[in-house]
């Protein structure tokens, strides 16, 4: 039997996980052992940062929108709930957008559930 060198291959799927790991510190970018442990914990943390992010974010959509009603003494708990029981299907994101940008609209919001 003939031998096989597979040379290409190795070199191409160590040159895929080294440009995975380009601008890691030190030997984690350069030794491809050392490349590779970090390159699976980066893609790791990068998976769990996608999910974290949104959670970030909700929080302070939340956070705005209470600083914005209660600047008009109501409870930020309070004036979601009326939302929902009026049927206005504004998402947080749009709300705590309209609260920095459009403050008329918002306000129009506010005294729907003042009255």
């Amino acid at each position: 039997m003939t031998r096989i060198k597979r040379g290409s291959v190795a070199r191409k799927r160590r040159k895929k996980i080294l440009k995975l790991a380009k601008g890691f510190r030190g030997s984690h970018s350069k030794l491809f052992r050392t490349a590779k442990q970090q390159v699976l914990k980066s893609l790791k943390y990068s998976y769990i940062g996608r999910k974290n992010k949104k959670r970030v974010y909700r929080r302070l959509w939340i956070s705005r929108i209470s600083a914005a009603v209660r600047s008009h003494d109501i409870k930020y708990s309070y004036f979601v709930s009326f939302l929902k029981k009026s049927n206005i299907g504004l998402n947080r994101k749009m709300l705590a957008q309209l609260a920095i940008v459009d403050k008329f609209v918002f306000n129009y919001f506010v005294t729907l559930v003042k009255s």
